[in-house]
């Protein structure tokens, strides 16, 4: 992650930052909530990511000499570097569990701090969780239509520079199975895999000798690309016949790979050719501009591929490329704040709050209720925007989703590797019902607010006139 994070900000928090210290503000405690109003890809859900990646930036979040020195060339005044040149983060912080199932316009992480700690971190926050919340939910999605066969991350080429490191984290956590980033395998012990590219097979006077060599290498795990010159006439025949060279030697060809042309119709024929030579062990891997949309058609026509690398759609999010999560202010000191719109959606909800979410007999996911700190999960939630629509959950148990994981500066949870988050992401998902997981149209999941915020939200409002 970021060496120097303290500069990895929009200028403007830095502005803010020293107007705050320069007015004597900076002792006065605010808190931010954050959340997404919009859900990404048409989806049902979004999984929580890039919480583990702010935990551990936050740790070593602090400005040096050499920063220091360029923001007062940019004009920023001694007392407020002064002021920066001892700071840390030592605020207070809720959050949900990175993997957790969460929807729009819930608080699912707030901050608590003085208003330039409070500040001076936006931008980072946002940039780590909702780009990895993204990249994990895109994921998810894929993983999905795979129906249980494996997808490898294949992206990192296409990625968004240094953030297909993140974007590898964050597709593991949505419960793809491997990568092709060996930095984000070592980093994060993520289990990585790949094949061989085009340039290899060119690089060899022949496509057979270019097939035979890779294997005498690696006769346990290789996977032959077979459409660098003709798939079916070419790359398949050499395939098996490199494959019959390694039973022989006691070893078994791993896979071949389909990089171009009609996937289902490849599939099919490589299948029956390498079924009529003996080799029904082989797998068949399928890439190239792969996403959930292509993968689901393969499945409906029952093309015979065992994996699926899946690369540009899945790093970048292609079709959403960004989730739209927000920061906002909902107190400051002990009084409540919250930001007033022409647009009723864009009014947010005021103070601390909690979230209940609320579980069916069989412990799968009903509704969600947000409610202010102090209280109970309420018997009934309302909705945020439609007060008429309200729903009884009174028969029903809870469990509060939002908890402490820094206080006073310090990290108060061990920070879960991709692989837990995944895991965790994947034990949440499975709780959620299936109306909620379909890949089109589906049914919107209830979150709903307790009376008493709604009617905190309602007084504010009226104080200001609305």
């Amino acid at each position: 992650m970021l060496k120097k994070p303290a500069l990895y900000t929009d200028f403007y928090e830095l502005t803010m930052a020293q107007g705050y210290y320069l007015s004597g503000k900076y002792n006065q405690t605010a808190v931010f909530d954050y959340f997404f109003r919009k859900l990404p890809f048409h989806n049902g859900y979004v999984i929580f990511a890039g919480l583990g990646d702010l935990l551990e930036v936050l740790q070593n979040f602090h400005f040096h000499k050499d920063e220091l020195k360029y923001l007062k060339e940019q004009g920023f005044k001694d007392e407020f570097l002064n002021y920066l040149r001892d700071f840390r983060f030592k605020g207070d912080i809720w959050s949900v569990n990175e993997g957790e199932i969460i929807f729009p316009n819930e608080p699912v992480l707030h901050v608590e701090a003085n208003i330039i700690e409070a500040q001076i971190i936006e931008t980072l926050l946002l940039n780590l969780i909702n780009f990895e919340s993204l990249i994990a939910t895109k994921a998810a999605r894929i993983v999905k239509v795979a129906l249980n066969k494996p997808v490898v991350d294949f992206g990192l080429r296409r990625s968004q520079g240094t953030g297909g490191m993140q974007a590898s984290k964050a597709a593991v956590i949505g419960g793809v199975n491997s990568t092709s980033n060996a930095a984000a395998g070592f980093e994060h012990q993520l289990p990585v895999s790949g094949t061989m590219a085009h340039s290899w097979i060119q690089f060899y006077e022949d496509e057979l000798k270019a097939f035979r060599t890779y294997a005498e290498f690696y006769p346990d795990a290789t996977i032959l690309l077979v459409d660098t010159y003709d798939t079916l006439k070419s790359g398949l025949p050499n395939a098996i016949t490199v494959a019959r060279e390694l039973e022989n030697k006691g070893h078994k060809l791993k896979g071949i790979r389909l990089d171009s042309g009609d996937l289902a119709y490849l599939a099919r024929k490589s299948r029956k050719m390498l079924d009529s030579a003996g080799l029904d062990y082989v797998q068949i891997v399928a890439s190239n501009q792969l996403n959930e949309h292509v993968i689901k058609s393969l499945n409906e026509q029952n093309a015979p591929i065992d994996l699926f690398g899946v690369g540009t759609n899945l790093v970048t999010a292609f079709d959403n490329p960004a989730l739209d999560g927000v920061y906002k202010l909902s107190r400051v000191g002990q009084k409540p704040s919250l930001k007033i719109s022409e647009n009723i959606e864009k009014i947010t909800l005021p103070d601390i709050k909690k979230i209940y979410r609320y579980k069916n007999e069989d412990g799968s996911f009903n509704s969600d209720g947000i409610t202010l700190e102090s209280e109970s999960a309420p018997d009934n939630i309302i909705h945020p925007l439609y007060p008429l629509k309200t729903k009884n959950v009174s028969s029903l148990e809870s469990e509060q989703i939002v908890h402490q994981v820094v206080k006073n500066g310090k990290v108060t949870i061990e920070i879960p590797s991709a692989k837990e988050s995944g895991k965790y992401a994947r034990q949440r998902l499975g709780k959620l019902n299936e109306e909620h997981k379909r890949f089109s149209n589906p049914h919107i999941y209830k979150v709903g607010i307790s009376k008493a915020l709604q009617k905190l939200r309602d007084q504010l409002l009226e104080e200001r006139g609305v």
